[in-house]
């Protein structure tokens, strides 16, 4: 009788356990709640829109860059498993002038590890303020566009799409959204995530 009920329970609760995901959100300053508390951050924000049928690890670091981030991935893939990569670099190489060419290898090559390593890779893309000039700005947004091609992965084009000219949405240097800011980012990041998190 009570292998029974084990039985049952267990046959109840599979349908759950075989879409819960572990998604492991890889970033920078902007997913690491950056002057903000924990709890206003976006990814934090993921958590409880998602509920407790996924589990989000937030695995962001202030300051990353894509040559900081590959250097910790193969770390943070051993010990999480995630099923899912958010990936979130690129941000800090843009605004320090480091080579495009470098980034664009760096995020392909976490893309690469994060797929031999099982995990379904959603990569965001940010933006470069102004004062960096058009062509630069340019191409370091299309830098995004071609990892994503070239594997075949899902892009969020801007993380803070919607918002981005709008500097009441900003902390004071003008790159850090406020708490208020947040659940927008969780709404850009959204469309993209579900399907992935939706599949087994």
């Amino acid at each position: 009788m009570l292998y029974r009920c084990f039985l049952l329970v267990a046959l109840l609760l599979a349908p759950h356990l075989a879409h819960a995901a572990r998604i492991v959100v890889f970033g920078d300053s902007l997913s690491a709640a950056y002057g903000l508390r924990p709890e206003q951050g976006w990814v934090r924000l993921l958590q409880q829109q998602l509920g407790s049928t996924h589990q989000v690890v937030n695995s962001s670091l202030s300051g990353e860059t894509t040559a900081g981030g590959l250097a910790r991935l193969p770390a943070v893939l051993r010990q999480q498993r995630p099923d899912v990569l958010i990936l979130e670099l690129g941000g800090n190489d843009g605004l320090r002038g480091l080579p495009l060419a470098a980034m664009q290898d760096n995020l392909s090559a976490m893309v690469r590890l994060a797929q031999r390593a099982g995990a379904r890779v959603l990569l965001i893309g940010m933006a470069l303020p102004p004062n960096y000039g058009p062509d630069y700005g340019a191409k370091f947004r299309q830098v995004y566009d071609k990892v994503a091609r070239r594997h075949k992965v899902p892009l969020v084009p801007l993380l803070v799409a919607g918002f981005e000219q709008d500097l009441a949405l900003f902390q004071g240097d003008g790159i850090h959204p406020v708490a208020e800011a947040q659940p927008r980012m969780v709404r850009n990041v959204l469309p993209a995530l579900t399907p992935l998190i939706a599949r087994k």
